[in-house]
C-alpha cells in the first residue's frame, strides 16, 4: 500500500442475502455523485450480481485483467478492462467478474492485490466481497481503509453471524476505527432491540439503513441504483447519509480541527487526510 492514495471502502458480510451488493453499487454511485473518481469491484469471483443488477454485460473481466498483467505488467493498463456505468451525468467504473465459474479458480490473490493498486487514479475503490474469510477476502480487508461490515439483525442465526464475524475482525487485529458496523433493513418495532444487539456486538452501529422492499424492487428492475429509481426513498437518503459519512460532507472547519485534522481542499475526505497522515508518519518512521 506504499504511496497508494486512493481510499479503499470494503464491503463485507458474514451472512448471504444481507444487501451487501445493494450496498456497494449505491456507495459507488453516491461516491460518484459527490463527485469522486470511483471504481467499484466486483469480487464476488463465481456468483457476482453487480453487472446483472445494473443490466449490463462487459466483453472484459478481471480474468482478462489478470491475464493481461501477468503476460505484461510493463504495459498493463487497468483502465482497459473497466467498464463505465454511466446513468444522470453521473459515472463510475466497474471491474467485473470472471465470466464463468471455472474461470474464478484460477484467480490469483497476489494478481487481484496488484490490480487494485494500480487503480490509484481512483479518489475511491469500493470492494464487493463475499460472505466468508477467504484468503482473497482477507488480503482485500488487509488493503482496505475502512470496513464497512454490514449484516442484518432480525433474527438470532443472522445476529450470531454478525457477533461471530465481528469478533473474527477484532481477533485478526483490525482496528475498531476501521470497521464501520451498518446494520441493513433496520426496523425499531422488531421484538430484538438494535440497542439489545449493539451490546451484544460490544460495539455501536456506525450506520443503520431502513427497510424499503418497494424501492429495491424498483431499483433492481430499472437497473439503475437507487438515487436514480427511487431518490425520495427513505433508504435512498439513508443511503446518501452514509456516503456524506464516508467523505465528512458535513463537517464543519472547527469540527475537523477538534478532531486534529486541517480542513481538507474541495472534493477530499477526512478519510483521506488520515490515510495520508499515516503515510507519512509511516515514511518518517523508516528515516
Amino acid at each position: 500500500m506504499d504511496g497508494h492514495r486512493s481510499i479503499i471502502i470494503a464491503v463485507f458480510s458474514t451472512s448471504a442475502g444481507c444487501g451487501k451488493t445493494l450496498t456497494a453499487i449505491n456507495l459507488a454511485a453516491g461516491l460518484a455523485k459527490e463527485g469522486y473518481q470511483t471504481c467499484l469491484v466486483d469480487l464476488d469471483l463465481q456468483f457476482g450480481d453487480v453487472m446483472g443488477y445494473l443490466d449490463m454485460v462487459s466483453d472484459v473481466t478481471l480474468s482478462d485483467a489478470q491475464a493481461a498483467l501477468e503476460r505484461d505488467a510493463a504495459s498493463f493498463w487497468v483502465e482497459d478492462y473497466l467498464t463505465e456505468y454511466s446513468c444522470g451525468g453521473v459515472s463510475f467504473s466497474i471491474l467485473p467478474p470472471p465470466k464463468e465459474i471455472n474461470d474464478a479458480y484460477l484467480v490469483n490473490v497476489d494478481t487481484v492485490a496488484e490490480i487494485i493498486q494500480r487503480m490509484d487514479s481512483f479518489n475511491f475503490i469500493v470492494l464487493d466481497l463475499t460472505s466468508v474469510f477467504s484468503t482473497l477476502n482477507l488480503v482485500m480487508l488487509d488493503m482496505s481503509t475502512i470496513i464497512n461490515f454490514i449484516g442484518v439483525a432480525d433474527f438470532l442465526p443472522s445476529i450470531k453471524n454478525f457477533k461471530v464475524g465481528y469478533d473474527t475482525l477484532l481477533r485478526f487485529e483490525y482496528e475498531e476505527r476501521k470497521i464501520c458496523l451498518v446494520e441493513n433493513q433496520a426496523d425499531d418495532d422488531r421484538y430484538i432491540s438494535y440497542r439489545d444487539v449493539e451490546k451484544l456486538l460490544g460495539a455501536q452501529f456506525f450506520h443503520r439503513l431502513p427497510v424499503d422492499s418497494q424501492a429495491i424492487t424498483q431499483s433492481i428492475r430499472m437497473g439503475r441504483p437507487l438515487m436514480f429509481s427511487a431518490p425520495l426513498s427513505p433508504l435512498t437518503q439513508s443511503y446518501w447519509q452514509l456516503v456524506g459519512r464516508y467523505t465528512n460532507r458535513n463537517a464543519t472547519t472547527a469540527q475537523l480541527q477538534e478532531m486534529g485534522v486541517e480542513p481538507a481542499p474541495k472534493k477530499e475526505s477526512h478519510f483521506f487526510s488520515w490515510f495520508r497522515g499515516r503515510n507519512k508518519r509511516e515514511a518518517d518512521g523508516s528515516k
